[in-house]
């Protein structure tokens, strides 16, 4: 009960607060962040400089920081147990809370809807950088909408729906863990020169535990879709025909929905840290995008947020009603 209690207070002051500045710790995943940059520059020196000593520096990376977040979470919280129950609970609610992204996700998205109605373009582009990986420099006005609608389909699998699955499993120990590895992968996942045999075992880490919370998010997105009175019907179709259309096996699971939902193209071609990637393209473009998919986007994303809580939440209560 105490799980499921922490799970709902975190979401809640996550909808509430998201991540302000000036609090007095550190954002978690800023610190694995560091951790990752420490490890990698430590394991490189460590390890041989060839394909093999590489993957197998990235191994020890994607072993070593998941578990060490997991005993420092979960040794913390148990001795604040020890404490008091209540001290114990607060801060595995303040843990469940940090471990979630939708004020924030809602926020940056909004951002970049707003600075494209008021501003330069190039101000949208610096405002759409600040929450995907691509290269933003030279992209058009119907580019920044793309990749912020598409941030928004992706992290609310990323940052919504996983975190919360894993809370709901294990609590906020378990749901760090999933963190630390979506975090390895957004820093070293990637098959450039850099990264192509280092971040190998982080990417193919992070494939097998999104793999089940993408295609609930996916589905989850499309009950928003008949909920929120957008196209389910199409999403549906578009997430059967195109969910596949990506290198990684999860990413294109809400993308597809949201193209659907909205009735436009998304994804196709971009740039990298300077390379051209030739990405497939996802969904029709029955119609352009318009700034105005942006909120239309989050619409969904934030009722699919309240969705899944109350899926996870019902399912682990009923669990504790039969199980104890």
């Amino acid at each position: 009960m105490r799980i499921l209690l922490s799970a709902v207070c975190g979401f809640c002051i996550d909808l509430l607060l998201g991540d302000p500045p000036g609090l007095p710790w550190p954002h978690p995943v800023v610190v694995m962040g560091r951790c990752i940059t420490a490890l990698e520059k430590r394991l490189r020196a460590a390890f041989p400089k060839t394909a093999r000593g590489e993957r197998a520096a990235g191994m020890v990376l994607a072993v070593s920081l998941p578990l060490g977040t997991l005993l420092v979470a979960g040794s913390a919280l148990w001795l604040l147990g020890r404490v008091h129950p209540l001290a114990r609970f607060l801060a595995e609610t303040v843990l469940c809370w940090q471990a979630l992204a939708v004020r924030d996700l809602h926020k940056e998205s909004m951002n970049v809807y707003h600075t494209l109605r008021t501003a330069p373009l190039k101000k949208a582009r610096a405002a759409v950088a600040r929450i995907v990986g691509r290269d933003t420099q030279e992209l058009s006005a119907e580019g920044v909408i793309k990749a912020a609608v598409e941030t928004v389909a992706e992290n609310f699998s990323d940052g919504v729906v996983a975190p919360m699955f894993y809370m709901l499993l294990g609590g906020a120990p378990l749901a760090l863990c999933y963190k630390a590895v979506n975090t390895m992968d957004s820093m070293v996942g990637y098959k450039n020169a850099r990264y192509i045999h280092f971040g190998r075992a982080a990417a193919k880490l992070d494939d097998g535990a999104n793999y089940l919370p993408a295609r609930i998010a996916a589905l989850l997105l499309i009950a928003s879709a008949l909920a929120g009175g957008a196209d389910a019907q199409n999403a549906l179709r578009i997430w059967r025909r195109d969910r596949r259309k990506h290198a990684s096996p999860n990413s294109a699971q809400c993308e597809a929905v949201m193209a659907g939902a909205l009735g436009v193209a998304l994804a196709g071609p971009a740039y990298y840290f300077g390379t051209l990637y030739e990405k497939p393209v996802i969904g029709d473009s029955t119609r352009p995008v318009v700034p105005e998919d942006i909120p239309r986007a989050n619409r969904l994303m934030i009722l699919g947020s309240f969705f899944s809580l109350v899926l996870f939440c019902g399912i682990r209560a009923l669990a504790l009603c039969f199980f104890g």
